[in-house]
């Protein structure tokens, strides 16, 4: 049998790393016929080095077997480049299912193109599978949300990573039987990542710990994350967000890996006042001694992942922090107006703050002086990539059958 799964961007990377080391270990266990055949595709949608590059070797993810190269563009051009290249490989490759992972464009352009192919002029195509399946924050005007809704009833097969999902997938009226509760993959990378995370020398480059900072332990420092356009795009609610966080940037470092347009954002906003230089993190010398936003260059997965563990409080706009920080029970306030994780906020450690500078700043002083009671939320234990190979190689085995040996999946794999 053989699988295509998809990647695009960043934090597709971090979801199917684990899918591709479980696809690994069931060939090593299974036999040869119920082995799979594993195959990566990289749109290219995140196409530089320092966005998408370092993240393969960061969490041992094997060079795509196929590069589409997409590049940037408007949603309309970018999501139509990665349909019209999309359609040859699956021509060409055949697989018997795509994986497809997260909420970005190359999800939902691979999605449109699997369920209209016909693979051999008799309207043959491979099943979809929709890693991180029924997140939901109502919010239409999200790009991400269309990407969501739509890949989500356009797949056969769709993994959940906490019970919200179940509930928006019924309300939706996705048949039950497609939809499997097993945890969060982007938390595999996470817990099997943290050891060598430990090793990395972002701390010392920065003089957090070491010589150049306190004499024991580790300074004192924030964490700030900003990329959607609605937040960055615009300046009123960047300048409000940068408000809301002044009194964190007097009391201690924030430290800021800003994406490129961001930076670019910064300087035709005039917003330089409210930033110290950028450090490339590479030398001893670019220390922090005083407070302030610090503009980082972009950060590798096991540098920012050290950095966020030992944070005091992150800010943040990203859906795959919200889950992080619950994980390592690091404070998190979301400068948005929601969130689709809301197990993050139920039983982690993130608060809902908005864009209003003085919401953030309430927000901001609530988790830094308060103890927010935070818990791990169900199947977030480093294990949901196995079950999602385990129904995956049963469902295409069950497609592959004779149809007098069909069977029906049995529902207790939902729960497994």
């Amino acid at each position: 049998m053989k699988i295509l799964i998809v990647v695009g961007a960043r934090p597709n990377f971090m979801k199917a790393a684990p899918l591709v080391s479980a696809i690994r270990e069931h060939n090593g266990r299974s036999a040869p016929e119920n082995r799979i055949q594993c195959v990566l595709l990289h749109t290219g949608q995140h196409y530089d080095e320092a966005m998408s590059g370092s993240f393969f070797s960061d969490l041992s993810l094997p060079q795509p077997d196929i590069q589409l190269g997409v590049g940037s563009g408007s949603h309309a051009v970018q999501t139509a480049e990665i349909m019209r290249k999309f359609e040859g490989v699956l021509l060409q490759e055949q697989p018997d299912l795509v994986v497809l992972v997260g909420d970005v464009n190359s999800t939902v352009a691979c999605a449109l193109v699997t369920s209209k192919i016909s693979m051999d002029g008799k309207g043959t195509r491979p099943l979809i599978a929709h890693v991180e399946a029924g997140l939901r924050s109502f919010d239409r005007g999200m790009p991400e949300e269309i990407n969501r809704v739509l890949t989500d009833h356009l797949s056969d097969l769709l993994f959940i990573t906490e019970e919200s999902g179940i509930e928006n997938l019924r309300c939706e009226g996705i048949a039950p039987e497609k939809a499997h509760f097993v945890g969060n993959t982007m938390i595999d990378s996470l817990l099997s990542s943290q050891e060598r995370a430990d090793r990395s020398p972002i701390l010392e480059q920065l003089g957090l710990r070491g010589s150049d900072g306190p004499a024991e332990g580790i300074r004192g420092y924030a964490l700030l994350t900003l990329h959607r356009p609605s937040n960055v795009d615009n300046r009123e609610t960047f300048l409000s967000i940068l408000k809301g966080i002044e009194g964190l940037s007097n009391a201690y470092p924030v430290l800021f890996s800003a994406h490129p347009r961001t930076r670019k954002r910064i300087v035709e906003f005039g917003l330089e006042q409210f930033f110290q230089p950028v450090h490339e993190c590479v030398t001893p010398s670019a220390v922090m001694h005083t407070p302030g936003v610090h503009l980082l260059s972009p950060l590798g997965y096991l540098d920012f992942l050290c950095l966020m563990k030992h944070a005091k409080l992150v800010v943040t706009d990203s859906g795959g922090i919200q889950e992080e920080t619950t994980c390592l029970r690091v404070p998190c306030v979301t400068v948005r107006e929601n969130t689709e994780r809301p197990v993050t906020v139920t039983h982690g450690t993130n608060v809902i703050a908005g864009t209003d500078a003085k919401d953030i700043q309430k927000a901001v002083d609530d988790q830094l002086n308060g103890n927010k009671h935070s818990s791990i939320p169900q199947k977030w234990d480093g294990h949901a990539a196995e079950r999602i190979v385990a129904i995956i190689a049963q469902e295409i085995s069950r497609r592959n059958a004779p149809p007098a040996e069909r069977k029906e999946p049995a529902s207790e794999v939902v729960a497994r």
